[in-house]
């Protein structure tokens, strides 16, 4: 067995699929996560994931408990999985990522994206703490930027969230991370694979990284993804909107810097700038 995967998790593996055989490895190092596909001897094929130390693993897990109907063939089903032991098996998706290919231009691509997210998005509560909560963490956030970004920029940050008022959170099943490479297209059907930062959140989390990346100078592909959603924000979600976009910003910078990945922390403090400027 791979290097990483436990004898707890070895020993699920096997009482779940029997014998199999490493297809590929999409492991995922930055994150300790363990990422395969796998075929059985009878030609059925597998995705393994599997950490002790990420909660992505029981994100994924809670996101499929809480139901996809109907979507079937578009996103992963789930086979086998122990929060416990920190390891899931779900059905292989056949498809190519989008990411990189002539489908992540194509505003069809996007416009059955935002039609699948639709879908995933369903009702999950009221909360009253959720917008405080997540202020909490962006000035946790911006303690930890300190020498990464100007304090100039940082004032303006704690400016920009001290006007804030979100108030009550409308939650839905987020994705997380809802993204040309969590999406796959397969004969022109597009699917979503990846749960592991799945939780219940405002619908507007899912916009804010195609907002700073893919949407820019593409309206295009903009509306193409709201008229498949089926909706843009409403005035009365400017504020959470913002500090969404505040958050993952400023968590950006630190979380890709603390990895060492130099690409990634450039897209956050293009999107602080994006921000501080007045998107």
């Amino acid at each position: 067995m791979r290097q990483g995967i436990t004898e707890e998790q070895s020993r699920l593996l096997t009482s779940w699929l029997g014998g199999f055989s490493v297809v590929k490895d999409y492991s995922w190092p930055l994150q300790d996560t363990n990422v395969l596909h796998v075929a059985t001897p009878s030609g059925d094929e597998f995705i393994v994931k599997a950490s002790t130390t990420s909660h992505h693993i029981h994100r994924e897990i809670a996101a499929h408990a809480g139901g996809f109907e109907g979507l079937h063939g578009r996103i992963p089903a789930l086979r086998h999985a122990s929060a416990d032991a920190g390891i899931l098996v779900t059905e292989f998706l056949p498809g190519t990522l989008v990411e990189g290919t002539p489908a992540e231009d194509d505003p069809e691509t996007y416009r059955q994206a935002g039609a699948l997210l639709a879908r995933i998005h369903r009702p999950a509560g009221v909360s009253s703490t959720y917008a405080t909560a997540l202020t909490a963490k962006t000035r946790a956030w911006m303690d930890r930027a300190h020498g990464l970004l100007p304090e100039s920029q940082l004032d303006s940050f704690e400016q920009a969230l001290h006007e804030l008022r979100p108030g009550v959170a409308l939650l839905v099943a987020t994705h997380g991370d809802y993204q040309p490479r969590n999406w796959l297209q397969d004969n022109g059907q597009v699917k979503v694979i990846d749960f592991g930062r799945a939780e219940p959140r405002p619908w507007v989390h899912d916009l804010v990284r195609l907002s700073h990346q893919r949407f820019v100078g593409r309206p295009d592909l903009a509306d193409a993804f709201q008229a498949g959603l089926g909706k843009t924000v409403a005035p009365a979600e400017t504020d959470v909107w913002r500090l969404e976009n505040l958050n993952q910003a400023i968590g950006t910078v630190v979380w890709a810097n603390q990895l060492g990945d130099a690409a990634f922390e450039q897209t956050g403090r293009t999107m602080v700038e994006r921000m501080l400027s007045g998107f």
